[in-house]
């Protein structure tokens, strides 16, 4: 953006301020969901001079839309009292901002950071590290409403009112209704006339921007479990998670403070960072930075939504019958099998895969087994977007088979061996053949968007199965509860948006490693350590879905890694991934160990509540076996026609 008058103002500055030298610190604390951190303050060693003094404390009480904040603008000892904000209750909040020293001597509670401010029915928190040509700033000064005047004589304060001002010109209410380019824009401004490492809240969003002219850099990292729980040292401020509430939360800390350990990122001159609910949503250090916006509702379209996608050929057939003449009736012919919709709305033409797929599964048995019977899930699913060329499976041992569709609409096979057995391979092979789809269309009013969704009675009746979280102790379930809502909010309640979050966070939040759980590992055990394998995290997944009353199931099937994924080790076995019902769109899914959506690379075979449901191979040995050796081999080959 070009700037108006800017440059001479700048030159100005340049030539009359001078940038004195920073003794003071900012700290930014983001949480995942509310949390009471001890925050410890030292000004034992405080520099004597100028902004040696003072300190101050901001946050939003159980996350409401009003801000408290304490401060000391004289304080030099340790004497504070922020070790008892720890035990009050309104001493819990997902945002904290802190401001160590920055005070002058005659600075009084209006001239100390952080400050607050009321704007568009919520308060707003601001904190600024440095100091800015004063005069220069107010010949910029946009503010026309007297509410938007500062209250101190800062220059601090007058850069605050300065923003709140343009968010007014601009006609939003919060941050999240402002193209962070545009917020970027704001701040580098104020780059200009002086050092302008600055912070700005509105309770739910926070910008973060590194001055290029700052004398202190600023550093960010994240903090998860199992590892957040480690004090953060400094020689002004110690910061420690250790409320019995918080174990499992997840922080941003942004800070000016050299802390004694951590993996940080330090930010380059110039950067703005935007974060919600301790993850960062929108960093300019990309190379292109994009912000994507909510969806809008669009109006119904005039012609049906097929017929905007297919082959003009195999376009949708109106025809009117005599009586419609007269507007008593309408008949009209849809084609609904996406197998015959060949472009997408943009034009782009839509494909077909094929793959070959081969799971054998071979047992070894110390002692013979005289009787057992097995139920295999080997048939992959065959429907509109996937078509079964042809599948076989084959056993190694005599048995009497039943095949059967069970209540998933899982294609199934019962057997029986009565025959004394050693070892035993089964082997299922199938050809599939992958149909390209075109994306969903959610504009349409029936396609709800936002959550919470809205069930019919009969639609929540049917749908139960698939609502209802595991079995888990209370206490276990309010904080995963409390994990899910932090990807609602920080969303803003957006249906889509949230899912994406949930699935794109377990990819790159948690570690795959092989061997690290059992079929018995649960949710919230997966939760806790932050790793595990394909099956925990779609677990981890369902379980967050159904606790935001969305309808998830397991889906068991194969991936085709081909160059395309660094994880070669899922394609070795069976594959699991989620999938989420949508109002009037039907079931999508979600992989959270790729952090992609089910596309073309997925293969599906079979669908349930939970790992049981979907199982590909189980049994039960009624006679003789003894120990039990099992070996798994896949193997997933593309067939290029």
């Amino acid at each position: 953006m070009h700037l108006p008058n800017m440059s001479s103002l700048s030159q100005e500055s340049s030539q009359l301020f001078k940038i004195p030298d920073l003794t003071s610190d900012i700290l930014l604390l983001n949480f995942d969901a509310p949390s009471s951190p001890s925050i410890d303050i030292n000004l034992s060693s405080s520099p004597v001079g100028s902004h040696s003094l003072g300190w101050g404390l901001g946050w939003y009480p159980g996350n409401q839309s009003s801000s408290m904040v304490i401060k000391d603008p004289a304080a030099r000892s340790t004497q504070v009292f922020t070790d008892s904000l720890t035990d009050w209750s309104n001493f819990r909040s997902n945002i904290f901002f802190c401001k160590i020293r920055g005070a002058e001597s005659d600075y009084n509670q209006s001239e100390t950071q952080p400050f607050s401010r009321s704007f568009a029915g919520a308060d707003w928190l601001f904190m600024h590290n440095g100091d800015l040509d004063k005069q220069a700033l107010t010949k910029v000064y946009q503010g026309d409403s007297r509410l938007l005047e500062p209250i101190g004589t800062t220059d601090s304060e007058l850069a605050f009112c300065n923003l709140l001002a343009r968010m007014e010109k601009h006609g939003a209410r919060s941050l999240s209704d402002v193209d962070p380019v545009e917020i970027l824009s704001w701040f580098q401004r104020f780059d200009q006339f002086g050092s302008a490492d600055m912070y700005l809240s509105d309770g739910q969003t926070i910008c973060c921007f590194q001055g290029t002219q700052s004398p202190k850099p600023l550093r960010y990292a994240r903090l998860l479990p199992p590892n957040n729980l480690q004090s953060l040292s400094s020689g002004t401020v110690n910061v420690v998670v250790d409320n019995a509430h918080d174990t499992f939360r997840t922080a941003l800390v942004v800070t000016s403070a050299q802390f004694s350990h951590g993996q940080w990122t330090t930010m380059q001159p110039g950067q703005m960072i935007m974060a919600n609910r301790g993850k960062i949503i929108w960093n300019s250090a990309n190379n292109e930075p994009k912000w994507t916006p909510l969806p809008k509702i669009i109006s119904a379209p005039d012609e049906p939504y097929l017929s905007r996608v297919l082959h003009p050929s195999r376009a949708p057939q109106v025809q009117m019958s005599p009586s419609a003449s007269t507007g008593s009736s309408l008949v009209q012919d849809f084609v609904t099998t996406p197998r015959t919709i060949t472009q997408s709305m943009g034009g782009r033409s839509l494909s077909c895969r094929t793959f070959d797929v081969t799971h054998s599964t071979h047992y070894e048995y110390r002692e013979p087994v005289e009787h057992s019977t097995h139920l295999f899930r080997l048939m992959p699913t065959h429907d509109l977007v996937q078509e079964v060329l042809h599948s076989k499976l084959s056993l190694t041992a005599g048995a009497e088979e039943i095949q059967f569709e069970d209540v998933f609409g899982n294609q199934s096979v019962h057997c029986e061996i009565a025959m004394p057995y050693k070892s035993l391979t089964v082997t299922a092979t199938s050809r599939v053949k992958l149909f390209q789809t075109p994306p969903d269309d959610h504009g349409v009013l029936l396609r709800q968007t936002s959550i919470p969704l809205i069930w019919m009675p009969w639609q929540r009746q049917m749908m139960l199965p698939y609502l209802l979280p595991p079995e888990l102790p209370e206490s276990q379930l309010r904080e995963l509860t409390n994990y899910a809502m932090s990807f609602v909010e920080r969303n803003d309640y957006n249906l889509l948006r949230t899912i994406e979050d949930i699935n794109t966070s377990i990819y790159n939040d948690f570690e795959y490693v092989s061997g690290s759980t059992k079929n018995s590992t649960t949710p919230f055990d997966v939760y806790a350590s932050r790793k595990g394998v394909c099956q925990d995290f779609a677990n981890l997944f369902i379980c967050l879905a159904r606790l935001l009353s969305l309808p998830a199931r397991y889906r068991m099937g194969y991936i085709y890694t081909g160059a395309n994924y660094e994880n070669k080790i899922q394609s070795e076995a069976s594959h699991a991934w989620a999938e989420v019902y949508l109002p009037y769109v039907g079931w999508r899914g979600f992989d959270p160990t790729n952090g992609c959506r089910a596309n073309q690379d997925h293969v599906r075979v079979a669908c349930g509540r939970n790992y049981i449901d979907a199982t590909p191979t189980s049994g039960t040995i009624y006679k003789g076996g003894g120990f039990e050796t099992l070996r798994v081999d896949v193997k997933m080959t593309e067939v290029l026609e």
